[in-house]
């Protein structure tokens, strides 16, 4: 169940609203988790940056930012922050569509609120892995 989802767009990113909430039902289905609220935000670099030197004291960019904000891992309620130009630059990089690196950070994101952690080697290996799992059972969903 899903009590409060909201999805903004700071710019038009040429995703529907459906589809992330579609990604976002199947992540839940396929971890089994409980969202009491989710609130995805895709904004500006220049937004994030302002959001990553307030909260967490780093001066600069990053491609996605999550708050947990009621530290329970199984009953969801945070806030995902997305950068829609670091996603770009990933997208480039990494040779995939934009529409499917926003889709992996929104994975990421969740992953974050279930207490994955990706500091450590080990642990980001561990989180690649199951984003890797994630977005491609996501990709065959569609396609079905």
């Amino acid at each position: 169940m899903i009590k409060h989802l909201s999805i903004n767009y700071a710019q038009n990113i040429g995703v529907d609203k459906k589809i992330v909430h579609k990604l976002v039902s199947f992540i839940k289905k396929e971890l089994n988790f409980t969202i009491s609220s989710l609130i995805i935000n895709f904004v500006s670099a220049e937004l994030i940056t302002k959001i990553n030197i307030n909260y967490l004291d780093h001066k600069y960019s990053t491609d996605i930012i999550t708050f947990n904000y009621s530290g329970n891992h199984r009953l969801l309620d945070g806030e995902l922050y997305i950068s829609v130009e670091d996603a770009d630059l990933n997208a480039k990089k990494y040779r995939i569509s934009s529409k499917f690196e926003y889709f992996r950070l929104v994975i990421h994101g969740i992953l974050h609120l279930l207490n994955y952690d990706d500091i450590k080697k080990h642990d980001r290996v561990i989180m690649k892995k199951l984003e890797n799992r994630l977005l491609s059972g996501f990709k065959n969903y569609l396609k079905g």
